[in-house]
């Protein structure tokens, strides 16, 4: 009898130890945009626990206080299109000019902005942004085929042709090697940068019909693509020059557009093939899905997100033109 409770113990406590940390869902919060209609994206936060975001048809910056609630705004040149935004160490707000063409760079304490133009007029929709291990600025160039480095001390711009013509470059992430990584919406190819040689090369993926819009990478350099057409999430090894792939809970046809990456390589990926959009969690290691959160707004359309370490949260922006957080540890 002693001997079947202490099994009956063992085999409690290891269920105990073996029990995921994350729940079937996560808690979600959205606070509503004050501007109507002004398609929010990024949300990003700051040193001082402010979240900024850009307003891509109303072009403008903004800043909201979790804690207050309190919004405030910062207007750009008419017609600006901001379509991506980053925070650095100086709390300064970078951002991506999709439609005139340029890198934009705001001072909040003195509200100047500071507008780097593309050398090459071709260079049309700037699109993504992702910081290097030097605080300089790789980002692409949707419709003018480009994968742009913008050096933050002297504000210069370099452009590298993509080789194959309407790759159209979308989603950009850097490893822990300094080496910039991009998704293809374009064609079914991934795009490694050479920061060196300033060379492209193209990965093909193993489907034809594969097109991807978000790319990150894990702490052990695997590079994860979301592929927005046939609804999977994919991992590239470069070492072995092998792909998996994975179909998301939301089956093909569920959308995969805005990806972040946590401090323990958890995956967070946006399903936006249904209404509400789907938050949902891949533990890369253990290689399966975790959770599955609605979106209370419906959000439309999710197409980025920051996690933002201090604080165990992802924020984002919706279509539906809500600032949302998720608090996943």
């Amino acid at each position: 009898m002693m001997k079947i409770k202490a099994l009956l113990f063992l085999w409690l406590h290891l269920c105990c130890v073996a029990t995921p940390a994350l729940a079937d869902t996560v808690d979600i919060r959205e606070w509503l945009v004050p501007w109507e209609k002004s398609e929010p994206t990024g949300a990003f936060m700051d040193s001082r626990g402010r979240v900024w975001f850009a307003g891509f048809s109303d072009s403008y910056i903004a800043n909201f206080s979790p804690e207050t609630a309190e919004f405030n705004r910062y207007d750009l040149r008419k017609g600006t299109a901001p379509a991506a935004l980053l925070v650095d160490e100086e709390d300064r707000i970078w951002y991506a000019s999709n439609k005139r063409r340029y890198i934009g760079m705001l001072d909040p304490g003195t509200g100047r902005v500071a507008e780097i133009e593309m050398p090459d007029r071709k260079a049309k929709q700037p699109r993504s942004l992702a910081f290097d291990q030097n605080g300089d600025i790789w980002f692409t160039v949707e419709d003018g085929n480009f994968v742009g480095r913008l050096k933050v001390d002297d504000q210069s711009i370099a452009l590298i042709p993509v080789p194959t013509s309407k790759s159209r470059p979308y989603g950009i992430t850097v490893n822990s090697i300094n080496q910039p990584w991009v998704a293809s919406s374009g064609n079914n190819t991934l795009l490694s940068i050479d920061p060196v040689e300033m060379t492209i090369a193209e990965i093909v993926l193993p489907n034809p019909d594969s097109r991807t819009r978000r790319i990150v990478t894990t702490s052990d350099d695997m590079v994860w693509y979301a592929d927005f057409e046939r609804g999977q999430l994919g991992r590239y090894d470069p070492g072995r020059d092998e792909f998996t792939e994975w179909l998301m809970p939301g089956g093909p046809d569920s959308r995969p557009f805005g990806m972040a990456v946590d401090r323990d390589d958890r995956l967070w990926i946006v399903e936006t093939g249904s209404i509400p959009n789907r938050l949902i969690g891949f533990d890369a290691a253990a290689e399966s899905f975790l959770t599955e959160s609605d979106i209370p707004s419906g959000a439309g359309s999710v197409g980025e997100l920051h996690y933002s370490e201090a604080n165990g949260e992802v924020w984002f922006a919706t279509a539906s033109n809500y600032i949302g957080r998720a608090k996943i540890h």
